[in-house]
């Protein structure tokens, strides 16, 4: 039976036995995850870790060590195994740590860390697994190494066994097949006790038995390489548990009353999440970690048995404990020495193994099931970390960002959980020999040059980052996390925006159509065909059209001043003439303007909102070269003076073209667009603006771009020279200079003549600066989402070639349903700020900011936390920072033409209002965050703002200002009465 067939068997037996399995304490924690707050839970937590938490880092000896056959060192099953079958390199070298004790030294110096995790190895001490064989060099190697840290009081954490068994060992028993290794291992391990034990105070018997056990003599995948017994990986498991339990005694009885350490093994495990909401899909969760972590943990931890599971599914194959045996192995652990990360998760749990789930990286959760399962031991994260590709040098943003993650998972199990975690590991110190992965991957916060002769230690990003981390012990809360509090002036906008409206230009109270009334079936009206009423007299007016009436209400019903939506540039002209203009399609927008403008709504209105590759201009214009073409540029100015002339009245903003800067238009395609824009602008101000007193401008996409890394000072260039390209593109020649960034220019030019491309960028002549140069009278921005950026290669699929970038994402961000959208708050915030440090004192609306939501799901909790945390970071720009922020409009209004990012859903024909809506609602009312126990804001205002704003309301100052006014009546027509009572008298006089 081949090794595919065993897990299929074993996928089979499980499937059959689901029902049957008796399921331990940690079931409940899929349960208790589904049910905690969300996104609220996912949120970063500002906090620290506990005094005396323990920062470590670790490294394996066959990973790092090298000098393979150097002073006696005998060889190890990995010797021996990479040397066979199809093995590329081997550990021989490593990183050479044997010759370089001063450099490991170094960089642990460098990290700060508390504790450093090492393993010695076997065979270097007993070159042939027996005392006999002692090797003076080798100990003293170690006896070094433990001197050092001493030295630079970093505590040392001692594995005894890394998976680099003596090959003579396996050549002579068979390895951890043989029962006789539990007896050779104690002797191993009672020499290193007695040796090293003095300044050692925690030690870890054996990594991962389950690599050992399930990929040494089970798939074969490590050595020592074995694949053709289907039952030997579980009496080779049998065999580990029973020499870490002989090594735990032998402490325990003999070395812990005069060394006071303690004793564990290391238990590496995935986390696994179900497939379905069903019980039994977490039946199978639990069976999965069972057979993982639950072999090796339950024996120790709890009763000195294997997991259920494990025995329904194997039942005579599985080896069985004496009842000697099980009081022998049960308690056999001073904590829970737990190990996490990709040298098990995604890459050596077979198919199998899953039970038809799907594994993840949820480290927070698996420390809560251990701590469910066990009874809530002490637990020390022994190993945990991430990656990065074979070619990652001192730039690992990846390794660097699930670094994060992990540790912050750990932070909230600790706080929000209540798991008893007293220490993390992160893995590794060096680069080094990644097991079967060779040198594909690197795992070491500290880069090692293979290919140079000192194989030189240089620290990575992560490395950087890890040293800060201990530094502050955790992640301290900053004045700019907290939530702010206060509010906007009171001609704030507040507004809400749709990329279009509903246009229905038939009148519903005026049907022609004639229909006979069933009296004697069911009642019903019945539609007569091909008769028609005769058309009725009256006029149609505006509050005839359903579809407005029913927009209208529901954007009155948000409470919002402003409204934000687009006209159709080729419904209104479909020939690209004003000759040829859609007057119906006109009269409508005027007529929802104007009854917009009837329940104290501003109209925003844009001209033209770029819809990237479907393209919205009339169809001759596309045709004829699309904005390549000059005429498209005078055809465009055409329109919008139409435009200003049958909406202005109404319109109190203007946007000329909505997010033009799409980073996939050609250059010379975006020349044109500025110079349309400024044309269109310039007819606003000069025939319109006098009389109308509205404002214009166009709206720029920016999402916000930070540095991945923001340890130096060139680690910022990368972001600005993005943040240049997408909005200084269109920004810099209408707000600032005239022309385009410089760093556009000098970019661009170097990559032209370096690489041939052809990234031409127009030049402003003379009339054109003249033209575009400061044709604005506000900055808008459509904001969603925050990415990073550096100058490094790690993912082909995200680098941008020609800006030379690396786009990535923090894993620690809150992630939106739409790909690469993360939830970042702040991002916002930082965004207003590099406008207002550019264009100093210009006012800026945010025209656009929403996040996409399942549609199903009115109560759209993670919306619900968008809006209240960007809003809150708007309000901290204006109120910390002096940014002159004007408006506010929340995106969308409506799933039907924003599909995922309305406020409003729709049913079938009914309209829902979700949960996002109220608290938007609510926020609006508050005119921000105001501090509890104040007064309420006083806002009244009799006329238009210069904004567009009608009025803005506030409950409080109603009240008191209508009895004013009555007041003043009642009074003035007392004083009327008197005065002409008074002239009588004198009169009659």
């Amino acid at each position: 039976m081949n090794v595919t067939e065993i897990l299929g068997g074993f996928a089979l037996l499980c499937l059959l036995a689901r029902a049957s399995a008796d399921p331990g304490a940690g079931l409940h924690t899929w349960d208790r995850f589904n049910k905690l707050p969300y996104p609220a839970d996912k949120a970063f937590l500002y906090d620290t870790f506990p005094d005396q938490f323990m920062w470590a880092v670790g490294t394996a000896a066959y990973s790092v060590e090298g000098a393979w056959d150097k002073d006696g060192k005998g060889k190890s099953i990995w010797d021996t195994f990479t040397r066979g079958g199809t093995r590329v390199s081997r550990g021989d070298v490593g990183s050479d740590s044997y010759h370089n004790i001063p450099g490991d030294l170094r960089a642990l110096q460098q990290l700060g860390v508390s504790h450093y995790r090492f393993s010695l190895s076997w065979p270097r001490i007993f070159p042939n697994g027996t005392k006999e064989s002692y090797n003076k060099k080798g100990v003293e190697y170690y006896k070094s190494i433990i001197r050092g840290l001493k030295d630079i009081k970093v505590k040392p954490v001692v594995t005894l066994y890394h998976w680099d068994l003596p090959e003579t060992l396996q050549t002579l028993f068979g390895g951890w097949s043989n029962s006789v290794m539990v007896e050779l291992f104690r002797e191993y391990v009672d020499f290193c006790f007695k040796t090293f034990g003095a300044d050692v105070m925690f030690w870890i018997t054996i990594d991962n038995p389950f690599v050992v056990a399930w990929h040494g003599y089970g798939t074969g995948v490590v050595a020592p390489g074995i694949k053709n017994d289907s039952d030997l990986p579980f009496r080779v498991g049998h065999n580990l548990l029973k020499a870490h339990a002989a090594a735990w005694h032998l402490y325990d009885e003999q070395y812990r009353p005069s060394q006071g350490g303690r004793v564990s093994l290391a238990l590496g495990s995935h986390w696994i999440k179900p497939s379905r909401a069903k019980q039994e899909s977490h039946r199978a969760c639990q069976c999965s970690l069972d057979f993982v972590l639950g072999w090796f943990a339950r024996p120790v931890f709890v009763d000195g048995e294997y997991p259920v599971c494990m025995k329904h599914n194997l039942t005579h194959r599985l080896p069985t404990f004496t009842e000697a045996e099980a009081t022998f192995v049960k308690g056999t652990a001073d904590f829970f020495a737990l190990s996490h990360g990709p040298a098990l998760s995604f890459q050596l749990i077979n198919d199998s193994l899953r039970f038809g789930q799907t594994e993840d990286l949820g480290l927070r959760m698996l420390l809560y099931w251990v701590n469910a399962e066990y009874n809530s031991p002490a637990i020390f994260v022994v190993e945990s970390g991430w990656y990065g590709g074979g070619n990652t040098k001192m730039k690992d943003a990846k390794h660097m960002y699930y670094l994060k993650r992990f540790v912050m998972e750990t932070l909230k199990a600790i706080r929000l959980d209540k798991v008893n975690v007293i220490g993390y590991t992160a893995w590794s110190l060096l680069d080094g020999y990644e097991w079967y992965r060779e040198y594909a991957i690197r795992r070491g916060l500290f880069y090692v040059d293979f290919n140079t002769p000192d194989l030189k230690r240089e620290p990575k990003t992560s490395a950087t980052f890890y040293s800060k981390l201990i530094e502050k012990n955790g992640f301290p809360q900053l004045p700019e996390n907290r939530p702010a509090e206060g509010v906007f002036p009171c001609e704030f906008a507040w507004g809400v925006a749709a990329n279009s409206i509903e246009v229905d230009t038939t009148p519903t109270q005026f049907d022609p159509n004639i229909y006979i009334w069933n009296i004697s079936g069911n009642g019903e009206l019945k539609l007569l065909m091909g008769v028609q009423a005769p058309p009725l007299a009256r006029t149609y007016h505006c509050a005839d059209f359903a579809s407005i009436r029913h927009q209208v209400t529901d954007v009155r019903r948000m409470n919002v001043s402003h409204f934000h939506f687009s006209l159709n540039w080729s419904s209104v002209m479909p020939t690209g003439l004003v000759t040829g203009a859609n007057q119906t399609l006109l009269a409508y927008y005027h007529c929802f303007v104007t009854e917009l403008r009837k329940v104290n709504v501003t109209p925003v209105v844009t001209l033209w909102h770029h819809t990237g590759k479907m393209s919205s201009l009339p169809a001759p214009m596309e045709a004829n070269g699309g904005w390549q073409s000059e005429e498209t540029v005078k055809a465009f100015a055409e329109y919008a003076r139409l435009c200003f002339q049958r909406l202005g009245g109404h319109v109190k903003l203007w946007i000329t073209l909505n997010e033009p800067n799409d980073e996939d238009l050609e250059y010379s395609v975006g020349h044109q667009l500025l110079r349309a824009h400024a044309l269109a602008w310039h007819i606003y101000d000069r025939e319109f603006r006098k009389a109308q007193g509205g404002n214009a401008s166009l709206v720029l996409h920016m999402d916000w771009v930070e540095p991945a890394f923001s340890f130096n000072r060139e680690d910022v260039a990368p972001a600005n020279r993005v943040l240049d390209f997408r909005v200084g593109w269109f920004a810099e020649p209408i707000f600032g200079s005239g022309d385009y960034p410089s760093v556009m220019r000098s970019w661009l030019q170097q990559r032209n003549n370096i690489d041939l491309f052809s990234y031409h960028l127009p030049t402003f002549s003379e009339e054109d600066r003249a033209l575009v140069k400061g044709t604005y009278d506000f900055f808008a921005i459509s904001h969603f989402t925050t990415s990073m950026v550096y100058d490094g290669v790690e993912d082909n699929y995200t680098f941008k070639d020609k800006l030379q970038v690396q786009l990535i994402s923090d894993v620690t961000w809150i992630m939106s349903p739409r790909r690469n959208s993360p939830v970042v708050p702040w991002g916002l915030r930082k965004a207003l700020n590099w406008v207002n440090s550019r264009y100093k004192g210009v006012p800026i609306y945010v025209m656009a900011n929403g996040v996409q939501e399942d549609t199903a799901r009115f109560k759209d909790s993670l919306r619900v936390y968008y809006l209240y945390n960007y809003v809150n970071e708007a309000l901290k720009a204006y109120t910390l920072d002096g940014v002159n922020l004007k408006g506010y409009f929340a995106y969308a209004f409506s799933d039907h033409w924003d599909p995922g990012f309305g406020m409003y859903g729709h049913v079938q024909d009914e309209i829902i209002s979700k949960s996002s809506l109220g608290h938007y609602k609510n926020i609006i009312r508050h005119n921000g965050f105001p501090v509890v126990g104040t007064a309420p804001q006083q806002c009244f205002h009799a006329t238009a703002q210069a904004s567009g704003r009608d009025i803005l309301t506030k409950q409080p100052i109603l009240g008191f200002l209508s009895l004013v006014s009555v007041c003043m009546l009642i009074t003035m027509c007392f004083v009327f009465y008197y005065g002409v009572k008074s002239h009588k008298s004198t009169t009659n006089k």
